[in-house]
């Protein structure tokens, strides 16, 4: 089994290290792998820590943005440039544990993807309510049956990538255009940590109005979405 993975990073320099060393840990359980660890503009040393771990390990390849396009752009920008048939999306703050790769992974058979959801949450209560609200939401509006939509860590054939549209937020609603486009989901408990360097990136607050926004655009798109076969 030959695995790509596809991490977005910003502002993470304190974490890329020791993710690198986590992930070289895991590199013997597939044929062939490669990290694309994409840089989304960091103003700190993420960069150069990106480097010198590329120097170090030959699965690890660096991609950097010159400014700072969020998450998903940089997730679409790695994955643009993934060599394997099988890729796989996680967040660069650890608080994904790469030891699940190899399970998701071998989970796929009889699947086009495999989405992690966090079965015991480390995240302050207030984050944890805050999530159960949005993916309560979220199904409301996409009908996905996604338990954990905020659960970056997923495993999906590359021909699924042609499903995301280039669109600001299409990260957190993955499963509902995959499934939009008839793909097969399975879903799998996996390890969640608090994190232990650096600052999140989100609050509820602050991803309240994006959500929002982005629940609006896949409703809209999903309006407007001929499915393979079908004439406008």
């Amino acid at each position: 089994m030959k695995l790509s993975v596809v991490i977005p990073v910003y502002n993470e320099a304190e974490n890329v290290p020791l993710l690198v060393k986590e992930l070289a840990a895991i590199a013997a359980a597939f044929d062939a792998f490669e990290v694309l660890l994409v840089d989304d503009g960091s103003v700190d040393e993420t960069w150069e820590a990106i480097v010198q771990c590329a120097s170090n390990f030959e699965f690890l390849r660096g991609i950097r943005c010159v400014e700072n396009r969020g998450q998903s752009a940089a997730m679409l920008h790695g994955l643009a440039e993934v060599a394997y048939d099988l890729v796989a999306t996680l967040d660069g703050d650890l608080q994904n544990d790469p030891a699940d790769l190899p399970k998701l992974a071998g989970a796929i058979e009889g699947y086009d993807v495999v989405c992690g959801y966090r079965a015991e949450r480390k995240d302050r209560w207030s984050k944890r309510i805050g999530s159960k609200l949005a993916n309560r939401v979220r199904s409301l509006v996409t009908g996905d049956g996604i338990i954990d939509t905020g659960c970056s860590l997923k495993v999906f054939r590359r021909a699924c990538v042609t499903d995301l549209p280039p669109l600001d937020g299409v990260h957190r609603f993955m499963p509902a255009y995959f499934m939009l486009h008839g793909r097969k989901i399975h879903q799998v408990a996996v390890n969640h940590r608090p994190r232990l360097h650096g600052e999140s990136k989100y609050t509820n607050l602050k991803r309240l109005p994006r959500t929002i926004r982005d629940l609006r655009g896949f409703a809209w798109y999903r309006s407007r979405f001929v499915s393979p076969g079908e004439s406008s």
